[in-house]
């Protein structure tokens, strides 16, 4: 069942979405080689109670931290560790928290230090994909209007996009129906209505959409170990169009 959400709750996410971008926002000054995506995550964490939140992460389905951080090939919900990021690694930061009772969602990747054309560009397009969908996102429009947006345009731009992972709703749970897929057909699946909250996360590889388990467990690489890149928005749609909680 898919949850409608009043315009207070969707406020209340507001709040917390704004916090959280904030904290995003932080997090990607702090990228550079030398540190490790351990630190980045006692650093979300330190942020996350400063501003009264909770980490929404941390405890779901066994999940050790607040922040998932993949690099390179991992494409999502790898955990933390000592691993020390190096010049030339791009990064994916994912972050939910909880706050006032409800979860938002949002993830960007980063590059550390200088990175390739063809990177930045798999960076730019994942980012543009993102901007496509959250335009789809309107009440009368269905869910693969969504995914179909997001695969046409990653394909044209010659990348592909992970078929094995979804997007999915926000609000009290940190994951909700729908699954919201990133590919698919015109004027398919659920009618979107006033008052969904989803969390729309495009994830793109260079290679092969394939994917394999990481070693942790907990995260996703790409099968061809080709890199990839994710973002991520929540967002409410609203009689007026989409509006973008997770963002300062």
């Amino acid at each position: 069942m898919v949850n409608i959400y009043s315009e207070k709750e969707i406020e209340i996410m507001r709040e917390g979405g704004k916090i959280l971008a904030k904290i995003l926002k932080t997090l990607s000054k702090k990228v550079k080689s030398g540190i490790t995506t351990a630190y980045l995550n006692k650093v979300a964490e330190d942020l996350i109670f400063s501003f009264g939140a909770k980490p929404s992460f941390r405890g779901f389905n066994g999940y050790p931290a607040a922040l998932c951080t993949s690099v390179n090939e991992e494409i999502v919900h790898a955990v933390p560790s000592k691993k020390i990021l190096k010049n030339g690694d791009i990064l994916t930061l994912d972050l939910g928290i909880k706050f006032k009772g409800f979860c938002t969602d949002a993830a960007i990747t980063v590059p550390v230090g200088k990175i390739d054309k063809k990177v930045r560009k798999l960076i730019t397009t994942t980012k543009k994909s993102l901007e496509i969908a959250i335009k789809q996102a309107k009440p009368g429009n269905y869910l693969e209007d969504i995914g179909w947006a997001i695969q046409n345009y990653v394909e044209k731009r010659g990348f592909n996009v992970i078929r094995e992972l979804v997007g999915h709703g926000v609000g009290k749970q940190v994951h909700e129906d729908p699954q919201i897929l990133n590919y698919g057909r015109k004027e398919q699946g659920v009618v979107l209505k006033e008052g969904m909250v989803l969390a729309l996360e495009p994830m793109v590889a260079i290679g092969n959409w394939r994917i394999k388990r990481g070693e942790d467990r907990f995260g996703y690489k790409t099968l061809d170990n080709s890199l990839s890149a994710h973002f991520e928005h929540t967002i409410a749609i609203t009689k007026r169009g989409p509006k973008i909680l997770t963002k300062v």
